[in-house]
């Protein structure tokens, strides 16, 4: 199935069904009066969360979706039939977002959430509604009110309790697979991981926990080189980010330079992301001379000035794994019972969540617009190819 984690959608609500002229004619009756019924309302336009989906692949070949008009009224006083809504489904933690105004519409995080998008038009008034004591006979009526229109922008970030952040081949699959169901790809070369895949983690009988991994960052990221900038942002909604260090390395580059690059990347997409609670998971231990075991450890932690907590695995094994998933149990627990107790603590980590969701939007579509700006000026040069830029890519797995 292809992942697709953005589009762009045009959505129109129905029209308003117009007013009748109409007047009773029956035998013996020469002067009836008015009879002329009302239209019937536009259908409106909503977006339903549904548990079923994980992509917005379908929103990328059908980008225009109108709901229906309202029927116009009729003779005998009938009113027309109200146009039928239209629903439209989408992943559960899609961001919908206004294109015109920029505007953040809504957030679709619960399964079954139902918002409304676009209304339906008004329905348009009969000639009976204008009678009066002194107007026997109106040939007023109105039309129905046009369907809104709007232009909207689907971004889907996945919901997990903890997010996986680390450079190509740290770990992060293995890991997922040590610890839960899922069985995304694990080969021994970096990119394996080219979408977004969860893995549920289940501690005891009721307990359990949602665990995501993206596609690894490389220094630059934040400027668009890798994969991992285009994923970075489904790290938003995360309650803890683990941070995972290749304790031995594959090239040149020494653990503590690797962690660090990783934070600097991640804080160059979003200071407030890279401000939330992160774990350190040295993994890979197993693969390490014991006698440098302890120094490699202690360069990263003295590279990145580390104070949180620091966790050293070997994720194929399962060593160490144990006991860095009860603790993210107890952790998870512990803040989903803060929030419970204490409503502004959790409308503060709304707001937070908020932020970072703009500081994202922001980067990437400044990110975009030089892009676009390099295109343009490569477009003056003769050897320029348009297949090197802006191209489109949807990832297969």
């Amino acid at each position: 199935m292809k992942f697709v984690d953005e589009a762009t959608i045009s959505v129109e609500a129905g029209k308003g069904g117009n007013g009748c002229l109409s007047f009773r004619r029956e035998k013996y009756v020469p002067k009836g009066g008015p009879d002329g019924g009302d239209g019937g309302d536009g259908g409106s336009i909503y977006l339903e969360a549904d548990s079923g989906l994980n992509t917005l692949i379908d929103y990328r070949y059908t980008r225009r979706y109108k709901a229906q008009n309202g029927e116009g009224g009729m003779g005998r006083n009938c009113t027309g039939s109200k146009g039928e809504d239209l629903i439209l489904k989408v992943p559960v933690g899609t961001t919908v977002i206004d294109i015109d105004t920029n505007e953040v519409l809504m957030d679709l995080t619960e399964v079954g959430q139902r918002e409304k998008v676009a209304q339906g038009g008004f329905h348009g008034l009969g000639n009976t509604r204008f009678k009066s004591s002194v107007n026997r006979a109106p040939r007023q009526t109105t039309n129905g009110s046009a369907g809104e229109l709007r232009n909207l922008k689907l971004e889907l970030k996945v919901l997990a309790d903890v997010g996986l952040l680390g450079l190509p081949n740290a770990g992060k699959s293995t890991f997922v697979r040590a610890v839960s169901a899922a069985t995304p790809k694990v080969a021994n070369y970096p990119f394996t991981t080219l979408v977004p895949s969860l893995g549920v983690v289940r501690t005891e009988r009721n307990r359990s926990f949602v665990v995501a991994d993206i596609p690894g960052i490389i220094e630059g990221a934040a400027e668009g080189a890798g994969l991992g900038i285009r994923f970075l942002k489904h790290l938003a909604r995360n309650r803890v980010l683990l941070h995972l260090v290749d304790m031995a390395p594959w090239d040149e580059v020494t653990p503590a330079q690797a962690a660090a690059v990783a934070v600097e990347e991640l804080a160059k997409f979003s200071q407030t992301l890279a401000d939330q609670p992160r774990w350190l998971v040295l993994n890979k231990i197993d693969m390490v001379p014991a006698e440098e075991l302890e120094e490699r450890c202690q360069a990263v932690v003295d590279a990145l000035q580390w104070q949180g907590p620091v966790y050293r695995i070997a994720a194929i094994s399962g060593e160490g794994t144990q006991s860095l998933v009860g603790d993210l149990q107890n952790f998870l627990d512990e803040r989903a019972q803060a929030f419970a107790d204490d409503p502004e603590l959790q409308e503060q980590e709304n707001e937070v969540r908020a932020m970072i969701d703009a500081e994202a939007r922001l980067h990437i579509e400044r990110l975009r617009a030089e892009m676009r700006a390099r295109k343009e000026a490569a477009e003056d040069d003769d050897d320029f190819d348009d297949d090197d830029y802006d191209v489109d890519v949807e990832y297969v797995r």
